[in-house]
This record gives C-alpha cells, structure tokens and sequence, in this order.
C-alpha cells in the first residue's frame, strides 16, 4: 500500500496520495521536507531552528533541485516549491513564520510523530518541562 514512514514518524492517512495519482510517487513536499530535516547531510541546506517545529530553508535553490529530483521534475525551482508550501498554510499543516526569511513551522497537531526524540526538534533544553525527582 504505502511505504512507511522515515522511522519515528508516523504519519495520517490524509497525509498520502493515492499511488494512481500521476506524478505522485507516494511523497507529498511537507513530508519530504520532514525527510530532510532527519538527515544529518542536509543540515547545510535545510534545518531545525528555534521553537518547536520551526526550520529554516538554508539553500532554497538546493531544496528545489531536491525536490526535482524526487518527483522527476527537472525544471523544479524555489518559487514552485515555495507555491507548493503555501498550499499547506490552509491545510494548517505548516505556515510561513512572520518576519523570518525562508523560515517555515510545522503544526505538529496536524502531523502526528511518535517516539521522535526532542533534541532533533532543535528545542532548546531549558523549554522542556522536567517533572520533579520523587
């Protein structure tokens, strides 16, 4: 059916397309960006930052090749990648962060994660609230 999910995310059943649908190939962009942001590699091109949720797109040209390439689009380029992102505003999957350039927040009610470990959500270690020792 679907291919799973990178490991410690799950994702909703709204969050996939069809496999007939053209072009698809089983990924949508706010997922891929999720992908990209679990690897090491990329931490020059795209990256967690300050709150919960909240990335920076570092080489927006990078993404959009990326992106390209995963979807066997060649000609992709920032602003098509940047029209795409602006469809998820009104989904309330994600949405631009006001006066940040190229900065991005992800509305994790709206993607459900499980067993994702804090520290690669990029949250500073004094906002998470530690329970009292008994």
């Amino acid at each position: 059916m679907f291919s799973p999910p990178p490991e410690g995310i799950a994702f909703p059943d709204w969050a996939y397309k069809p496999e007939s649908s053209p072009g698809s190939r089983q990924i949508q962009l706010w997922h891929f960006i999720l992908e990209l942001l679990q690897k090491e590699e990329y931490q020059g091109v795209i990256a967690w930052q300050g709150d919960y949720g909240e990335f920076v797109i570092k080489d927006p040209d990078e993404v959009a090749r990326l992106w390209g390439i995963r979807k066997c689009k060649p000609h992709m380029n920032y602003d098509k990648l940047s029209r795409a992102l602006r469809y998820y505003y009104n989904k309330r999957i994600l949405h631009k962060t006001k006066g940040k350039r190229f900065t991005y927040k992800f509305n994790f009610s709206k993607v459900v994660l499980v067993n994702y470990p804090l520290l690669d959500m990029a949250i500073p270690p004094g906002k998470i609230a530690q329970a009292p020792l008994s």
